[in-house]
């Protein structure tokens, strides 16, 4: 196999990002753009970010999830814990989650720290979930070995009779983790490959410093 994709280019030309007209503080840059991309371009979906993990193997690792909040303290998502990101995470919190947003010409890239938020928060949410979702969790032991698609289907069939007319309680295992950033960087397309890079870095006294970088 021989895939030359030497001519796949296009030209990024619909926005501009100067240091001058960022906030001091990133996340309010990035719920400005979050709310311009969901409203601009209603079919992406703007929620969806990839995080990456360094596997017990040694090996970084990305995948896409879902946002699900974000507050001046970071970004939350939910997760079964025994999963195999969920181990990497117990194993080494340093983790970077990415946004593109391709139709915006825009990609945020977040590197930060990873930990459980309060068992509470987790019930909230899980308690918001649809029910197919809420027998979901407890169905799959996440990125474990499963014989087939079949043994899933009777295994929720069965949590379905179990739990008719009941209420279902969140497992111990699944919840939200926040990811806490310590550095977050826009970048906006431009033409010739010239794109605005700009990089928010928390110092030592929890102050945030931008500065513009070299596309």
């Amino acid at each position: 196999m021989d895939a030359d994709l030497g001519n796949y280019r296009r030209s990024y030309e619909k926005n501009e990002l100067l240091l001058k007209d960022t906030p001091e503080n990133p996340m309010e840059l990035f719920q400005k753009w979050f709310f311009e991309v969901d409203k601009f371009f209603p079919e992406t979906e703007t929620n969806a970010m990839t995080l990456s993990t360094i596997g017990l193997d040694g090996y970084p690792k990305g995948r896409v999830v879902l946002l699900k909040k974000y507050t001046y303290e970071g970004f939350i998502f939910f997760t079964n814990y025994n999963s195999e990101k969920g181990q990497a995470i117990v194993n080494n919190p340093n983790v970077c989650i990415s946004f593109f947003w391709h139709g915006a010409e825009r990609q945020v890239i977040i590197k930060g720290k990873a930990k459980k938020i309060a068992d509470n928060l987790s019930d909230g949410y899980f308690e918001s979930r649809p029910r197919g979702s809420q027998l979901g969790a407890l169905v799959s032991n996440q990125s474990e070995i499963v014989a087939s698609r079949d043994v899933l289907e009777k295994e929720l069939a069965a949590l379905e009779k179990e739990y008719e007319g009941k209420e279902i309680p969140r497992p111990d295992f699944w919840g939200g983790l926040i990811v806490e950033p310590i550095e977050m960087e826009f970048w906006q397309g431009r033409p010739n490959r010239l794109h605005d890079r700009i990089r928010y870095t928390l110092n030592s006294e929890y102050n945030w410093i931008k500065n513009r970088l070299s596309p």
